[in-house]
């Protein structure tokens, strides 16, 4: 996903604007069972099925992320039955599923603010330092980016400087309480291990890195390198802390063909970071890593393999991702979370049906896979349909225990 959408949540740290996993769709305490999920048979918690379901082990049932949800369809949704004072997760039966809130940002983050504004349009000065152009009254869509804060040595100098691992409020001030809370918690708990390319990308726009791979590899080389000894440093002390069980990173570095940059790139300069941050994390024992990348990623998966990360997400198939493709070319190296098509959600109950039954069954049956739908649900999805494709997995699961 590419930035600009203006979502609430989600699962990856970078991702905003969605309705999601924390938060105002956040679940506090331990709600009631919801008519949606009431009656199904539940015999372990959140954290042991997560962890029997990506270990191919025997869960009750695979775990169940929350999923992305654009604001103008929960909008649609309400207007058609779902109400409006219930938590998303816990009104869909979805999985608890939390990050350590550690802070890998800008700090001091720069105040985002409104430069020019017309009838048509406002530009707005974001918190990266980026400016971009948003329209007005045309609902979901992406803006025009105009500028970057990140263009040369001269700028990384002065960029890196809100880059300090050592900055206090990078943890919560009530470290110790929090950590007190996750003992002997009942849901997965995960850890950001960074962006080696994303990141980067949205500090200087994908023309100016891709120009840069070759006209100044020295400097990418530098900030790649940095990101990794910035995350392991900032990180540290979590893992050592408290008893994790995954991580995520956050990439967005592939379009309808294929990656943004060459897989000779890739080894280059983010598979060296890869294995530090990774190797890192497994070394404490954390063996699942979750990579977020939209787009067709067939290129980039034995390259993520390579490093350590064993899990992928949302497998868009628009893009051309065919989960039982990748299932019958990497076995059990490799775990899975999406390939839903959004657009077939749009459809008839029939073509939801026929999406559904096409792959979740035989994915559920190899094990490693939670079904999530492959992008944010767009606003052209019936609230009837998206329970359907819930209900249906939800049976599918019953019939494979």
């Amino acid at each position: 996903m590419a930035p600009g959408a203006a979502p609430l949540r989600s699962l990856a740290p970078l991702r905003t604007g969605y309705w999601c996993q924390e938060g105002t769709a956040r679940v506090v305490g331990n709600p009631s069972p919801n008519l949606l999920v009431e009656g199904r048979r539940q015999t372990m918690t959140a954290r042991e099925r997560f962890l029997e379901t990506f270990r191919f082990g025997s869960p009750d049932r695979p775990f169940m992320m929350s999923q992305w949800v654009f604001a103008e369809t929960i909008e649609r949704w309400q207007s058609e039955g779902m109400p409006a004072d219930v938590h998303f997760n816990a009104y869909f039966g979805f999985d608890r599923m939390e990050h350590v809130p550690i802070n890998l940002g800008l700090i001091p983050p720069i105040k985002e603010e409104t430069v020019e504004e017309n009838a048509e349009h406002r530009i707005i000065e974001d918190e990266l330092g980026g400016r971009r152009k948003v329209w007005k009254d045309r609902g979901i869509g992406m803006p025009q980016w105009l500028s970057y804060p990140l263009r040369d040595r001269a700028t990384w100098d002065e960029f890196k400087r809100r880059l300090n691992p050592n900055s206090p409020c990078r943890y919560p001030l009530y470290w110790d309480d929090l950590k007190r809370c996750y003992k002997g918690r009942d849901y997965p708990l995960g850890i950001s291990g960074g962006s080696f390319y994303g990141w980067i990308r949205n500090w200087m726009g994908m023309e100016n890195l891709a120009v840069l791979y070759y006209d100044d590899p020295d400097l990418v080389a530098e900030m790649t390198d940095y990101i990794g000894d910035f995350v392991l440093a900032v990180i540290r002390r979590a893992v050592e802390e408290i008893d994790l069980d995954f991580a995520t990173y956050w990439e967005d570095m592939a379009m309808k063909t294929g990656p943004l940059i060459s897989p000779e790139l890739f080894r280059k300069y983010m598979s060296p970071n890869y294995r530090k941050v990774v190797g890192f994390l497994r070394e404490a024992g954390i063996d699942i890593h979750m990579v977020d990348s939209d787009g067709n990623i067939d290129q980039l998966i034995p390259l993520w393999l390579e490093v350590g990360v064993n899990c992928v997400y949302p497998l868009e198939i628009a893009a051309g991702c065919d989960p039982l493709a990748y299932r019958r070319q990497y076995g059990r190296q490799l775990l899975m979370i999406g390939g839903i098509d959004k657009r077939a959600l749009r459809g008839t109950k029939e073509e939801v049906e026929a999406e559904v039954m096409s792959k979740v069954p035989a994915l559920v049956k190899d094990g490693g896979y939670s079904p999530m739908v492959d992008h944010a649900v767009p606003p052209d999805v019936p609230l009837a349909n998206f329970r359907y494709y819930l209900d249906l997995c939800h049976e599918i699961f019953a019939a494979s225990r």
